[in-house]
């Protein structure tokens, strides 16, 4: 979040700001469509800052090393589950803004999340699919050490 405000701010903005610059001085401004673009992208970029700025103000840092050795599921957990057909998979419970689905980690408000969180090592867990009620088993809980 704070790598995408900072590019929004440093990079994208500027850019816009320069190619409006440069096509107001192109003259009718009605019928210019680089001004007419440039001046929507930079309400969006506008937009989008004061959304994340604001998102930023609000949020807390959570260290999940402090449950280190814990076997219980909390935020910022790695969690190894089985599933009823007997496939384990992976996933680390994050932040909304922080996920990054194609390294297995998931919203902690992601509907498996929600199901794992509290849980612990051997624990079994309901899911709720479109296919109907899935049951999960906890295989194991690790959190980053303290100090990583």
């Amino acid at each position: 979040m704070r790598d995408e405000l900072l590019k929004l701010i440093d990079e994208e903005r500027p850019q816009v700001v320069e190619a409006v610059h440069w096509a107001a001085r192109n003259g009718d401004r009605s019928e210019n469509g680089d001004y007419i673009y440039g001046k929507k992208r930079l309400r969006e970029i506008d937009r989008r800052i004061r959304f994340l700025t604001k998102r930023l103000d609000i949020a807390e840092v959570a260290d999940p090393s402090k449950h280190h050795g814990s076997d219980q599921i909390f935020f910022g957990a790695t969690v190894t589950y089985a599933t009823s057909k007997g496939e384990e998979r992976t996933i680390t419970i994050k932040g909304i803004d922080e996920v990054d689905h194609l390294h297995g980690e998931v919203s902690w408000i992601a509907p498996i999340a929600r199901a794992l969180l509290k849980a612990r090592e051997g624990d079994e867990v309901s899911l709720m699919t479109p296919g109907g009620v899935e049951t999960l088993e906890v295989l194991e809980v690790r959190y980053p050490e303290p100090g990583h």
